[in-house]
């Protein structure tokens, strides 16, 4: 059996990964996750606007903010001092410098909001997500003929995972509803 090819997949090689996918369990250590937590939870987050549709989550961008209406790049608050650190963190696990990742997304899913399959918009290069708070599966999925290629990915508070490449342009990606309150920030290359 290959475990890739079968159901969820919890303790993943790179080498199980689609090709341009990394993760590491362990990228923000504790304390910088409570001072984040502690930050975020303060933020005015608003629900997330898709075309009217008012998803579960809420959310905040920062640097960059993506308008579904004029699907157009619009300049945003600047990233906080406080979110530079766990910036850098992100972009040394991703192998890019931090000047680089200018989009930040702040999200918070609360018990039951999911987030769709979906591909981040082509403005953006490679992506960066950072987990906090509570675990959740990251679900991949890209056509293979008429059927899906599919992988599942527990994502834990701390981690970081890197969607480039094949990862970031061939397949999509989705959050099934979580069981409980969960953040993550998302850093994203402007192409």
């Amino acid at each position: 059996m290959k475990p890739s090819q079968q159901g969820d997949l919890f303790a993943a090689s790179e080498e199980e990964l689609p090709e341009g996918v990394r993760y590491d369990a362990a990228v923000v250590p504790d304390f910088e996750q409570s001072r984040l937590l502690e930050y975020v939870s303060s933020l005015p987050l608003k629900p997330f606007d898709f075309h009217g549709f008012e998803g579960k989550r809420r959310v905040v961008s920062f640097g960059w903010k993506y308008d579904f209406e004029t699907e157009r790049m619009t300049p945003a608050e600047n990233i906080p001092d406080i979110l530079l650190p766990v910036r850098a963190l992100a972009a040394g696990f991703a192998g890019i410098e931090a000047n680089q990742l200018q989009q930040a997304l702040v999200t918070e899913y609360a018990q039951g909001a999911p987030i769709g399959w979906h591909r981040d918009k082509k403005v953006f290069g490679r992506v960066v997500g950072v987990s906090l708070l509570a675990a959740c599966t990251f679900r991949l999925r890209r056509r293979a003929g008429a059927k899906w290629e599919r992988f599942s990915l527990r994502v834990e508070p701390g981690s970081a995972y890197l969607l480039s490449g094949p990862a970031r342009n061939e397949w999509e990606h989705s959050i099934p509803p979580v069981d409980t309150l969960r953040y993550s920030i998302t850093f994203r290359e402007i192409d």
